[in-house]
């Protein structure tokens, strides 16, 4: 059976996995392979042909399109062997991969380091438990964003979405521009699930209704989806009687979260965190298993596109490192949890001998907040919200306040002026 030695293996081709490939090249580490199930590099982001891209990591305003471009080049300039409709299969706690492709058949990897870069999936109508029949037109946004932007297919003409994640409100401004007519956004929070900046740019611009606290509680139709109830839900999310509305329609979005895809990363042993359905990791991006690093969407659903890559190229660094046995494994390790409105941080554990930058969401909208890391005040916010991530870095005057060596340090988001 065809077994090959690597340095540093990269699952998955997207955003996170070419930035991870690539600075895992710049890090030293010689043989780096990144393995895609799909025809291309790139991930979704030839899909994603809205603007909004790259603002931070090249201080430009990119199409999807053109910023998975640079960092396809870059990986074909680096010298990253790049295994294109290969299927990753099997990854085992001693870190061999197998997978599969019509070129070679079954192929077998045992590299030094991985870097897992699934990224994620999205919510599916199973997993939301909506009654009613199961016509055609019920398909998620990401769905039907390939429909229009690749495959020049209209998935309808009056459509609904359930969800107002970031996805979803783009594709109710793209579908509006393509000629169709969106009826509803329906969103169960009584704020929107997406980034404020495509709430206002794809809704409110467009005059697109938004029901905030509802949810849809029936889909009606046979061979095709005509029309859906929804309703009013009150604070534990549960409909109101009295509240149904029924609205026509011929197609259901559904844009209801995204889950990292961990599959593998459940066979190789790494353990989950159960808030944010990805890796537990320290501040390397080194997960349970030694040798396994993780990065972007597979580690913890991002917002934007740069924070993928910027934590991805320090998972690859990580990976390379430890591919060369650079890296040590801190003797003291600081436990990160949530505390005051916060609803996870990633890394998880930090060694607290190196800097850290934390991404971190809050659990409900607060405005004039600070974030304190222990009893460290780091950051005072004007407002935040649970579809914005947090960003803070530690850097290293900063750990030498944080108090005890081992043990662990509390995240608050508190109201400014409190204890």
């Amino acid at each position: 059976m065809n077994l090959q030695d690597v340095d540093v293996a990269v699952i998955g081709a997207g955003p996170a996995g070419m930035a991870a490939a690539i600075k895992a090249r710049e890090a030293g580490a010689d043989k780096v392979i990144i393995m895609e199930r799909a025809e291309e590099l790139g991930g979704l982001l030839h899909q994603c042909v809205h603007n909004g891209f790259g603002l931070l990591y090249f201080n430009q305003d990119l199409t999807g399109p053109e910023y998975g471009h640079r960092f396809i080049e870059k990986v074909m300039d680096s010298g990253v062997t790049p295994l294109l409709e290969t299927m990753v299969v099997r990854l085992g706690d001693n870190r061999e991969i197998g997978a599969v492709n019509v070129r070679e058949g079954f192929i077998n990897f045992r590299p030094r380091s991985v870097v897992l870069a699934m990224g994620c999936r999205e919510r599916s109508r199973g997993a939301l438990n909506i009654p009613g029949s199961r016509p055609a037109g019920v398909l998620t946004a990401g769905t039907a964003q390939r429909f229009v932007n690749v495959e020049g297919f209209l998935p309808g003409k009056r459509i609904v979405i359930l969800g107002s994640g970031d996805i979803g409100m783009i594709m109710a401004r793209r579908l509006t521009l393509e000629g169709a007519r969106v009826e509803a956004v329906v969103e169960i929070l009584p704020y929107v699930g997406g980034l404020i900046r495509n709430e206002v740019q794809c809704l409110h611009d467009f005059e697109i209704p938004l029901f905030l606290e509802h949810t849809v509680t029936h889909i009606h139709g046979e061979e095709r989806v005509n029309a859906v109830t929804i309703a009013k839900v009150d604070k534990n999310r549960v409909p109101v009687a009295g509240t149904e509305r029924t609205i026509s329609c011929d197609t259901l979005l559904l844009s209801a979260g995204l889950i990292p895809e961990n599959e593998l990363s459940i066979m190789a042993g790494v353990y989950l965190d159960p808030v944010t359905g990805g890796a537990f990791v320290d501040e390397t991006r080194q997960t349970t298993v030694p040798g396994v690093f993780a990065g972007g969407n597979v580690l913890h659903v991002h917002d934007l596109v740069d924070n993928v890559s910027w934590e991805s190229e320090l998972a690859g660094e990580s990976a390379a490192r430890f591919a060369m046995d650079e890296t040590k494994r801190a003797e003291g390790k600081v436990r990160i949890k949530a505390g005051e409105n916060i609803r996870y941080v990633v890394p998880q554990v930090i060694s607290g001998q190196q800097e850290a930058t934390l991404y971190m969401r809050v659990s409900e909208p607060r405005e004039k907040v600070r974030i304190k890391v222990g009893d460290v005040l780091t950051k005072g916010i004007r407002a935040v919200k649970p579809s914005e991530m947090l960003k803070i870095e530690l850097s290293g005057d900063t750990l030498k306040k944080l108090s005890g060596d081992t043990g662990e340090l509390i995240v608050d988001c508190e109201k400014r002026g409190g204890k």
